[in-house]
């Protein structure tokens, strides 16, 4: 098969394209021809680290597809099945063997390119927000990084929730797009500090619920500029900042910091995680709820598109497609 991989750590530009041999459909796999790759920022956050593995490494979360083969103790997934998936690793290619309990069934009207951006970017969206954000109507949410995929289904479902949303961005053009999925109030961080503009737009309060994409100083901020008992949700990016966050600025504020990351939920709590996936995907299915996909590349030509999300440019998700079925 074909597939983008990884020699050595480093910049875009480590990514090749290269023939590598097919993955095994193991007794408890599901084999899935890839139609369709959505690009995480922790795909870009590997690929910059290095091999997880043996060399040449194939990284990527989530890929969308058809069913090609079941393992033999599979019984709930079959042959010709369209799907989602998520796994750590191997979405970069043509195809992809995951555990079956993986690989979520979506509606037969569904474009797999959408399919592809739902499990991570909106099952953490919604877990950052109500499992662990516990926001409620009448509250005011900070999100940060507003116009990533993460951030565009979090803002999405904060409105509809009845929250008050606040979130931040880099212009004001991409504030000004956002305005049509649900957005309150916009914060340039580029021209402005967050902090004080989140007070501001809060009458001094602060916001109830902040949840932080970033890290290092931007999490030190959100901790600080979050209301009384407000909540902090730590995601994403990080701890790719080197900046270690001063906790002592939360001290007598009776504030909760969570750092949450959906891979462990699915692994620890899988039947609750895995069936909020399986809603997320019937709202998006229903129109609901909106994947926002700014580009799409070929497989082939994953280098400039790994490039294209480290500008920071991108407003929503980007997909790349198999060479192959791109035609």
């Amino acid at each position: 098969m074909k597939a983008a991989v990884y020699y050595t750590g480093g910049a875009p530009d480590v990514l090749r394209y290269e023939d590598v041999p097919d993955p095994e459909c193991g007794p408890r796999n599901v084999l899935v021809e890839v139609h369709a790759i959505s690009i995480e920022g922790g795909d870009v956050l590997a690929r910059s680290a290095g091999p997880a593995g043996p060399a040449p490494h194939c990284g990527g979360y989530l890929a969308a597809g058809i069913i090609r083969e079941v393992g033999n103790e599979v019984k709930d997934r079959f042959v010709g099945q369209r799907v989602t998936t998520a796994d750590n690793g191997g979405s970069h290619a043509s195809l992809r063997s995951v555990n079956s309990r993986s690989a979520w069934p979506i509606p037969d009207d569904m474009s797999l390119n959408v399919a592809a951006c739902i499990p991570i970017p909106f099952g953490t969206a919604d877990d950052c927000l109500f499992e662990f954000g516990r926001l409620t109507a009448g509250e005011t949410v900070l999100i940060h990084a507003g116009a990533s995929g993460t951030g565009l289904a979090g803002i999405q479902l904060a409105k509809r929730a009845g929250a008050i949303v606040l979130a931040t961005a880099s212009s004001t053009d991409r504030i000004n797009r956002l305005n049509d999925y649900g957005l309150d109030a916009g914060i340039n961080y580029t021209e402005v500090d967050f902090a004080a503009a989140a007070r501001e737009l809060t009458d001094g309060k602060g916001p109830d619920l902040i949840i932080d994409s970033v890290g290092g100083k931007n999490l030190e901020q959100s901790l600080a500029c979050a209301a009384y008992r407000g909540r902090i949700i730590a995601m994403g990016g990080v701890g790719r900042d080197s900046y270690k966050p001063d906790f002592s600025v939360m001290a007598g504020q009776n504030k909760t910091y969570v750092s949450y990351y959906q891979g462990a939920e699915l692994m620890l709590n899988g039947v609750r995680a895995r069936a909020n996936v399986d809603r997320l995907i019937e709202e998006v299915g229903r129109g609901e709820l909106q994947v926002v996909i700014d580009r799409t590349y070929r497989l082939s030509e994953a280098e400039q598109a790994h490039a294209f999300i480290e500008s920071r440019q991108a407003f929503g998700r980007v997909v790349m497609v198999p060479d192959e079925i791109a035609g």
